[in-house]
């Protein structure tokens, strides 16, 4: 785990600048939530909506990102202002709860911006039980939440919007069907039934705190699309929750709330959640529990014994989760992880092409973005098959199986990323093999997407850069062919 999450590749910095970005525009919310009078309760409220507004808005475009994030305070304050008026009517404020959950994972439906304002809207709702909102409070809470999204807005659209140099994040496709046979319909149910037995079953452990349960089970549904996906989910952030509690009364506990340590660890915290989201899920929750125990440090409330009913409230939820996936409408993995091994396989020939096209002299070809591409299909592809490659899977063979197929599309990635490179060396020089070894790559595309006869690799061991990179692509996709494709054995990801 602490591999992936610090020495994981990172084309472009990206996660380092996201990271980046998120400390200054929290830090700028928090700061002008300060200057404008609010309280801390305010204050924590704008941080935490500026948080959301830097890490949930994914659409592919800046001007999409841009809709997006106006849209979140259009969705967020009518949810802040229900839960307010509720405080004091709890019947109606778990129902309304549970409302929110299934509308917030149904709105996935249209997208990464229904994403967005589903999580906006749950995590509204959530930071109102956190701060025990009331009515009176609602004009302050409000003002928090709209300068402090404006503060991320300034920032990630105005002081350092480095998305503008990057291509478009791929976008998973729309879900076929309808009603049940729908996706996130499935998953909207299955998450309000976690939910509903985290809510019963937190409350009876704490009158107090029973949200942290229906919180976990939230975000456990979270950027999953199937059974397995969520189960593995579940694990890792109970693993990270433990984790994070550890390293909490290390740290969290004994600074209990000082503003200058706080300050800092919270940045740290900040920073963890964005450079690790990608990779580790484990790891981003280790940095926000420790975010949440400094916060809780702040309102004078972290003990030891808070720390201890976090843990069993995680768990509860953890346990909602799996409970809903295992036996209410369960979604297998087989398609979905079909799909991204699929877009991911064509994005290392259009790699091929375009870095081959830009060594015989094209001025447009620009492969540099593909490569962004595949990194970000390959981080869905590892998703996808996480349940098979856990140590606790059941199932050593395909466990084996897909071992070996992220091991050779990391191969298939780390050589397109060689060939690029050598792309860009404006001494490189055309050779006349670079459009037979490309055609060689599309041929074994093809034939693994397609599922016919592969293609076998070059024998010739080539010392020319170009070459020696496009022949270790083709000698893997010749030896994805067996694990992907092998007729005598169950599929990869099995129902």
């Amino acid at each position: 785990m602490l591999k992936r999450a610090f020495t994981a590749p990172d084309p472009g910095r990206v996660r380092l600048r996201s990271a980046g970005r998120a400390v200054l525009g929290i830090g700028l919310a928090v700061v002008l939530c300060g200057a404008a009078g609010q309280s801390l309760a305010g204050a924590v409220t704008g941080g935490l909506a500026a948080l959301l507004a830097l890490f949930t808005v994914t659409d592919a475009t800046v001007r999409g990102q841009a809709v997006t994030t106006a849209l979140l305070p259009v969705v967020g304050l009518p949810v802040l202002a229900v839960a307010a008026e509720l405080h004091d009517v709890p019947v109606a404020r778990d129902l309304v709860f549970l409302a929110v959950v299934g509308a917030g994972v149904y709105a996935r439906r249209w997208g990464p911006r229904g994403h967005s304002l589903g999580v906006f809207a749950f995590m509204t709702y959530f930071v109102a039980q956190f701060l025990h909102a009331t009515p009176g409070q609602l004009p302050r809470l409000y003002a928090a939440v709209l300068l402090s999204v404006l503060a991320a807005a300034v920032v990630r659209f105005g002081l350092w919007c480095y998305e503008r140099h990057l291509p478009p994040a791929p976008v998973p496709a729309p879900h076929a069907g309808r009603g049940l046979a729908r996706v996130t319909t499935r998953q909207a149910v299955q998450a309000t039934a976690g939910a509903g037995f985290a809510l019963v079953v937190g409350q009876a452990v704490s009158g107090q705190r029973w949200y942290w349960a229906v919180g976990a089970t939230w975000w456990i549904f979270v950027n999953t699309a199937s059974r397995g996906e969520t189960l593995v989910r579940g694990f890792r952030r109970v693993l990270g929750t433990v984790l994070g509690i550890a390293l909490g009364l290390l740290v969290a506990v004994p600074v209990h709330g000082a503003p200058v340590p706080t300050a800092v660890l919270t940045a740290v915290a900040v920073f963890g959640i964005f450079y690790s989201a990608a990779v580790s899920y484990t790891w981003m929750m280790l940095s926000v529990t420790l975010l949440a125990e400094l916060l809780y440090g702040l309102l004078g409330v972290l003990t030891p014994s808070l720390l201890a009913l976090r843990l069993t409230e995680t768990a509860v939820g953890a346990l909602g989760a799996g409970l809903a996936v295992l036996f209410v409408l369960p979604v297998t993995t087989h398609l979905t992880t079909d799909a991204w091994i699929q877009r991911a396989l064509r994005c290392v020939h259009a790699c091929t092409a375009e870095a081959a096209a830009r060594l015989a002299g094209s001025a447009t070809a620009d492969p540099a973005p593909l490569v962004a591409e595949l990194e970000q299909l390959l981080g869905r592809v590892r998703l996808s098959v996480a349940p098979l490659v856990h140590p606790l899977s059941p199932m050593p063979g395909r466990r084996r199986r897909a071992r070996r197929v992220l091991a050779l599309l990391d191969d298939c990635a780390r050589e397109i990323r060689g060939l690029v490179a050598v792309a860009a060396d404006p001494e490189a020089s055309h050779d006349a093999r670079l459009a037979a070894a490309c055609w060689r790559v599309e041929a074994a595309v093809e034939a693994l997407t397609r599922g016919s006869a592969h293609t076998a690799g070059p024998a010739e061991q080539p010392t020319e850069p170009a070459l020696a990179h496009l022949h270790g692509v083709e000698r893997a996709l010749a030896d994805l062919a067996e694990p992907l494709r092998a007729p005598s054995r169950s599929p990869l990801i099995g129902a």
